[in-house]
């Protein structure tokens, strides 16, 4: 008896040793137990839920972002579990018993480090300035106190999304015979994990060297604040690269398909695709929509009173090394904007534009009639169902988004200039009457 093939790897993905109609599922002999594989299961004959079961431990998405999970259920932001292939959510549940506990803790030092931060912005004799220059730090504090909130309410949602992508895979590997491996995407998670609290530290340590007010255990309220941030961010990131992965996958499906005769099903099964990962990429924002919008507001928040407090150190005293904290502050909070942005962008850039361009180009001389029929519907469905990232109805995520917050900020930072100017010049009148009056009354 001939071997069976060894399984080949093209583009990011194994491709099955045999075709989607291939061979019998192997035993083992010994206790004659079906072992299923993506290599050796035949799925047209297994049952989805029996299917689905076996290969939950070859969900590859669920690998990748298992060190993120884990992250996230210890740091108490999302506590989903996953039992037996599927993502749940449950109030009631030892991952959420911890997440209450470790929100408690860290709600009573941020509680403390707020009330001091606070104390410090309202002692009497400060400049304006001075009173936003505090306002980051306080906004910096904030998303912690609407966490559950923003997140846990959500929960749901998040674990109908981990098991869209599941099923995804599943209809993937049926229809193709393929199965979907996103090859070094699980070492880049691994690594932003560990990146997101360095980072957190290392801006938070900067600013107790850099800013005179900040000490040294007001920083340690902060730290899982800009992991949470951070880790929010490769999230987005994680999820839109693979989502783009796979989108180039499909093309290239696609156009290997447009290019035999009969074409016709091999269409209706990629368009049956594309609409799930396009429904997959709108409840990713719907999930996260809560956590996102408050991050945007954050963002933009942060960056205005950052760039207007360097700005006006560097009018009244020059360059300093506070101006230096105030900088980093900002430019942190714009590099996080535009990383969600422009892995938004790109993702929906390659499952609409992209697209569309390869159906527009075919040939619909050289195929048959239902095959142009599937070409028109095709089209249709990328109108109908347009790959947006949009919060739950809030904001779209592009880069339009970037230029938005671009103009709101200029436009916000010349009022804040403009009342600093009437509040100069108001000093100044009061100053001038002072000295007349003390004048007169010397005279």
């Amino acid at each position: 008896m001939s071997k069976p093939p060894m399984a080949a790897q093209m583009d990011g993905q194994f491709l099955s040793p045999y075709p989607p109609e291939g061979p019998d599922v192997s035993r083992r002999k010994s206790d004659n137990i079906r072992i299923v594989t993506p290599e050796t299961v035949r799925p047209e004959h297994v049952p989805d839920n029996e299917l689905l079961e076996k290969l939950h431990t070859y969900d590859n998405f669920y690998q990748t972002t298992k060190s993120l999970l884990i992250l996230f259920q210890i740091m108490g932001v999302m506590p989903i579990e996953r039992l037996r292939g599927k993502t749940i959510f449950r109030w009631f549940s030892a991952n959420t018993c911890w997440a209450y506990f470790v929100y408690t803790v860290e709600t009573i030092f941020v509680s403390i480090v707020f009330k001091e931060r606070l104390v410090l912005i309202l002692k009497p004799g400060k400049r304006f300035d001075e009173y936003i220059y505090g306002v980051i730090f306080l906004s910096i504090l904030i998303p912690h106190f609407l966490l559950p909130l923003g997140a846990w309410r959500n929960g749901q949602e998040v674990a109908r999304f981990k098991n869209m992508w599941t099923k995804f895979q599943l209809k993937y590997f049926k229809m193709t015979g393929t199965v979907i491996k996103f090859h070094r995407l699980t070492l880049t998670t691994y690594s932003l994990c560990v990146l997101s609290w360095l980072v957190g530290i290392l801006i938070m340590l900067a600013q107790y060297y850099l800013q005179p007010d900040m000490l040294l255990w007001h920083t340690f309220g902060y730290y899982h604040i800009l992991a949470m941030l951070n880790c929010l961010c490769t999230l987005w990131y994680i999820n839109c690269t693979a989502k783009g992965r796979v989108a180039g996958w499909i093309a290239e499906k696609l156009q290997e398909a447009l290019q035999t005769k009969g074409s016709a099903k091999k269409l209706a099964d990629y368009r049956e695709l594309w609409v799930d990962l396009s429904h997959m990429m709108q409840q990713l924002g719907t999930a996260y929509s809560g956590m996102y919008a408050l991050y945007c507001l954050l963002v933009l928040l942060t960056t205005i009173v950052a760039t207007y407090g360097c700005l006006t150190e560097i009018l009244d005293h020059g360059l300093s090394f506070k101006e230096a904290g105030l900088f980093l502050i900002a430019f942190y909070c714009v590099t996080l904007l535009c990383i969600i942005c422009n892995e938004a962008h790109a993702a929906s850039r390659k499952m609409g534009p992209e697209f569309r361009e390869r159906l527009l180009n075919v040939n619909l001389s050289a195929v048959d009639q239902r095959t142009v029929e599937e070409v028109h519907m095709f089209l249709t469905a990328i109108d109908k169902n347009p790959p947006i990232m949009n919060l739950n109805g809030y904001a779209n995520i592009n880069r339009k988004l970037i230029s938005s917050t671009a103009t709101s900020a200029a436009t916000y930072l010349v009022m804040l200039m403009q009342f600093r100017l009437s509040l100069m010049r108001n000093a100044a009148v009061a100053a001038r009457k002072t000295a007349g009056q003390n004048s007169t009354m010397h005279g």
